[in-house]
């Protein structure tokens, strides 16, 4: 799950990491009266959308009256915003942040993320922070400083001062800096965020240390636990087939393909897509059904695929062991029925019930192709489609 920056920011105070005033504005109106509560002579107004790039997509503008902050405001609400990570779609820009201006001296980068190679924290920090920092990675990933962090005994001072001084922070400001790299942590850690980003952390003019942006990604199998945390989600930010299949304990993520996958198990799912790229086609979604699903579950994971007007077939690669096939069979005969499936249809299913399952696909009079391996499954619905 992710939030929005000035989400973030929030949550970045309640840990003690300095951040700029700013207040959140849905409409013209609320980013002016936003700008007269600071008082002060600058203003950022900030697009608030969940992805990077902002300022290049021209979401982020410095406004010096309040003309310019109703001028802007006007013009960043609303707009579809497209940056590197939005796609060329873009995304419609439904609120704003109206911050104080800051005197920058001197950008960084600073994140925690979760390493899976190690089991450990990755902290990792560059003094090339800003806008650029993908290309900096690319172009020049000796500017990136990593430090592994045990979780059983947190971020040692001694790994933030590495970090602080790796960087370049002035030695004058480096103990600001290893608190607001500590507090980033405790923060990462107890919100059980799998990314918690500061881009760009600024040192200011006056030496002192703050965050001018905020990113986080949430384990959404921790959320469970932060309640708090969840009152933050923006729905209008979310595929609106993700959400729907949440409802239903789907796991699914939408991709640009044609081709519709059902599968029961993560693992099954992604090497049914990987096949289907191998054979010629194009996933058009990960959807994983688990191994609790029932027929109601089954149609509808149908019908979300289907809204998809792009889907030109389903391909249902089943493995039998808590999920019985024949559970499966009565789900794909019911959706196709509900849905008055109208596109090919292949159903390669192994394991228990497995003969019942295929007895049921095949008397139930439907145009349903059957398939006994992955590979010839793959073949026949990329056929089916082209």
């Amino acid at each position: 799950m992710k939030i929005h920056e000035y989400q973030g920011k929030e949550i970045l105070r309640q840990f003690g990491v300095p951040v700029p005033r700013g207040y959140p504005a849905f409409t013209v109106q609320e980013a002016v009266e936003a700008a007269q509560k600071l008082g002060g002579s600058v203003w950022v107004v900030k697009a608030q959308i969940h992805a990077g790039g902002r300022g290049k997509g021209g979401g982020v503008k410095l406004a010096r009256s309040m003309d310019e902050v109703k001028a802007l405001s006007g013009q960043i609400l609303g707009m579809q915003l497209k940056t590197h990570q939005t796609g060329p779609e873009g995304q419609k820009v439904r609120r704003l942040l109206i911050e104080e201006g800051a005197d920058i001296k001197k950008e960084y980068y600073v994140a925690a993320l979760t390493d899976r190679a190690t089991q450990k924290v990755a902290m990792m920090a560059s003094s090339e922070g800003g806008m650029d920092i993908e290309e900096v990675a690319h172009a020049t990933p000796e500017k990136i400083i990593k430090i592994f962090v045990e979780p059983s005994e947190g971020l040692t001072d001694k790994q933030a001062l590495e970090l602080a001084a790796g960087i370049g922070v002035p030695l004058a400001s480096q103990a600001q800096a290893i608190e607001v790299l500590k507090k980033l942590y405790a923060c990462y850690m107890q919100t059980d965020a799998s990314l918690a980003e500061i881009n760009p952390l600024i040192l200011e003019g006056n030496g002192n240390i703050k965050a001018l942006d905020a990113k986080f990604n949430f384990d959404s199998n921790a959320l469970f636990r932060h309640p708090e945390i969840v009152a933050y989600r923006d729905l209008d930010e979310e595929d609106a087939a993700e959400i729907e299949a949440s409802k239903f304990d789907l796991a699914y993520i939408s991709l640009d393909g044609n081709i519709g996958c059902l599968v029961n198990g993560a693992g099954l799912a992604m090497a049914t897509m990987d096949t289907i790229k191998l054979f010629g086609g194009e996933p058009a979604n990960f959807l994983d059904v688990g191994g609790g699903a029932t027929a109601e579950k089954v149609t509808e994971a149908f019908k979300i695929m289907l809204k998809n007007p792009e889907v030109k077939g389903i391909l249902v690669n089943i493995f039998g062991g808590i999920m019985k096939c024949d559970t499966i069979a009565e789900g794909v005969i019911s959706a196709c029925r509900a849905v008055n499936l109208s596109v090919p249809l292949v159903v390669r299913m192994k394991g228990t019930n497995e003969d019942l399952g295929k007895k049921m696909l095949a008397e139930s009079g439907l145009p349903i192709i059957a398939a006994d391996t992955m590979a010839e499954a793959a073949t026949k619905i990329v056929a089916a489609v082209q």
